[in-house]
């Protein structure tokens, strides 16, 4: 029989000793983050070439040529500075724009517009003239910021740069806190008033302002919305909030959608969303949550960094990471973190204990106060009142979406698609991500986007090409070139010039076999399920690929041939199921688990498992 804490709100005792121990554990990592940025550079280079030689002794001798062949694929982009250094690297011209919000924070826009060779093109110069584009906004998750979208080691997976080839206008949001927002016009980052912000202000200030600021600079009435996590999450709510926003969005595309997570899988950490705001404030304090991320970074070797990612990832969420390659990894991870509020992270654990998409409590919980809920109620965001066309893009194995919850909160004409074995990473960085998402990406996009029906092929005004000014530092097979040696590309500073002339280092990617699947589709998982308002005919892979003819020197990219059925799920209506070409074809329910292997995604050489 468990045993409570009298007068002490609802935790067991485990509970309370598990919370103690990890209190412990966070007092300890802030130690040692004090004591490190307290140190000289030469004794954290020291530490640096430590983990190295420790590394690469206890690797074996495979992984170590593994790793010289592969260290230039993903050198140049772990070392990256920013979000424009990104770009370069591919070839692609980025603007940096600064919007300020209602209450006074400054916020980083970016914007990638232009083709390569299009940099002096005039695009969306309104009445002075220049090319019409479709706009969409991208925005980027939790702990995050726009780097996510383009530190890709290919550039046929990187939605950014295939949307501009596609001839759109292409704006990468930030939230207030982040790399690229940390700055406000009435207080200083250093103080606590910064960083008292949660949910609630992104979705009354950062992203009703930043849309409002892109569509005045472009001159258009709408454009789409493409968010990843909690950058869903900030347009659930900030669509339910304004009913106004919904005629400038024309449609919100939700990849890995997160509205009322099921929870963490670690009982340490699910104490910790169980306990009071007010505990949870006392262990990370009012300011930036985990800001000692960027100091292990510093500090560990690549290779061990990245272990320790997947690790922590495997430990709170239960994620495995195998869609991922290590070469992508060894690229994506160091642009993975970024600040944000510890309130912004107490309101998730509000939204997950409550099991409900609500506004952030101010009131902690009370013990003595047991009929709180019959008096006190906090406000949901009204997601049923989104008039902005959604689909939903999801993973079978994402343990942080539960989808028939979020179809129950959300609009009848919500669409919902499944991508069997996906975590929640992988939207942005598996190895098939261009197979698997992008083709719904497209789809939705041609469908809903620029409502005003203006063509993008129409150009009245003279192009002025400068190749040269824009070519970027890798070669067109989207490979990262780099001098070989495991110790090669370790220091920031060896710079793009050691990049030219090297040899060309290309990731290969084989084809999914679908000669073992059966022609049964899987059950719907919901009794309100309808065919996709988005068909994925033949030719669907066939338009995907088109986006990637833009140059005679790049290799195209082939694309498997079309599985027999695709299930999506909407709010209203009967299930049906429709032709498609998308690797979707059946649920992760309906094939034995680990059939579609990560191995066979990744295109290495491990055999793939055979369907029990």
């Amino acid at each position: 029989m468990a045993v409570h804490i009298p007068f002490l709100s609802r935790l067991h005792l485990r509970q309370y000793f598990a919370l103690l121990l990890s209190i412990v554990l966070i007092v300890l990592e802030s130690f040692i983050a004090i004591i490190t940025l307290a140190l000289p550079s030469p004794i954290i280079n020291l530490c640096y070439r430590i983990t190295r030689k420790l590394w690469n002794h206890l690797s074996s001798p495979t992984s170590r040529r593994n790793r010289q062949k592969s260290k230039g694929v993903w050198s140049s982009i772990a070392n990256a500075s920013d979000f424009t250094e990104l770009c370069e690297l591919y070839g692609y011209y980025a603007e940096e724009h600064i919007v300020q919000t209602a209450d006074g924070y400054l916020l980083g826009l970016h914007r990638l517009g232009w083709r390569r060779g299009e940099e002096d093109l005039r695009v969306n110069a309104g009445p002075k003239g220049g090319v019409k584009k479709k706009v969409v906004y991208l925005h980027h998750g939790l702990l995050m910021n726009s780097e996510v979208w383009v530190c890709l080691t290919e550039r046929e997976r990187c939605l950014p740069f295939e949307l501009v080839e596609r001839g759109y206008d292409v704006w990468l949001g930030n939230n207030r806190g982040n790399k690229y927002s940390k700055k406000s016009v009435h207080t200083a980052p250093t103080s606590t008033a910064f960083w008292d912000f949660s949910m609630d202000q992104f979705a009354f200030h950062d992203i009703p302002d930043s849309i409002d600021y892109i569509l005045r600079t472009t001159h258009q009435p709408s454009l789409s919305y493409i968010g990843f996590s909690q950058g869903t999450a900030q347009a659930f709510a900030t669509l339910s909030i304004h009913p106004t926003l919904n005629d400038k969005v024309d449609v919100f595309i939700a990849l890995a959608p997160a509205m009322s997570p099921k929870g963490l899988t670690t009982g340490i950490v699910d104490s910790f969303v169980k306990a009071s705001p007010d505990v949870l404030f006392l262990a990370f304090g009012r300011r930036a949550i985990l800001g000692s991320a960027t100091m292990w970074q510093s500090i560990l070797y690549p290779p061990i960094f990245v272990r320790l990612i997947d690790t922590s990832l495997k430990f709170l969420f239960g994620w495995t990471g195998n869609n991922i390659t290590p070469q992508q990894k060894l690229a994506s991870y160091p642009h993975l973190y970024s600040f944000t509020s510890t309130k912004s992270v107490v309101h998730w654990f509000q939204i997950i204990r409550n099991g409900v998409f609500q506004m952030y409590d101010d009131e902690a919980p009370n013990p003595f106060y047991a009929n709180r809920d019959r008096y006190y109620k906090v406000a949901k965001f009204p997601t049923r009142n989104i008039r902005t066309p959604i689909v939903l893009v999801y993973g079978g194995s994402d343990s942080l979406v539960d989808i028939k919850v979020m179809l129950k909160e959300l609009p009848r004409h919500t669409i919902a698609k499944e991508i069997p074995h996906y975590e929640h990473l992988d939207f942005l960085w598996a190895s098939s991500v261009d197979q698997l998402v992008f083709p719904h990406v497209f789809e939705a996009l041609e469908q809903y986007a620029g409502t005003d029906g203006y063509h993008l092929e129409q150009r009245k005004e003279k192009r002025l090409r400068s190749p040269g000014r824009y070519r970027g530092l890798l070669p067109e097979s989207g490979a990262l070139p780099g001098p070989e040696g495991d110790d090669a590309g370790d220091e920031s500073s060896s710079g793009p010039a050691i990049f030219r002339g090297a040899k060309k280092v290309s990731q290969n990617t084989r084809r999914i076999s679908f000669d073992q699947v059966d022609g049964a589709g899987p059950q719907p998982q919901s009794p309100q399920a309808q065919a996709s308002k988005i068909p994925h005919p033949a030719s669907s892979y066939a338009t995907a690929v088109t986006g990637r003819q833009h140059s005679p020197t790049h290799s195209t990219t082939t694309f498997p041939p079309p599985a027999p059925k695709v299930h999506v799920h909407t709010n209203s209506s009967e299930s049906t199921s429709v032709d498609a070409s998308q690797i979707t074809a059946r649920s992760s329910t309906s094939r034995p688990e680990g059939w579609w292997s990560s191995d066979e995604v990744a295109g290495t050489e491990h055999t793939r498992r055979a369907a029990s």
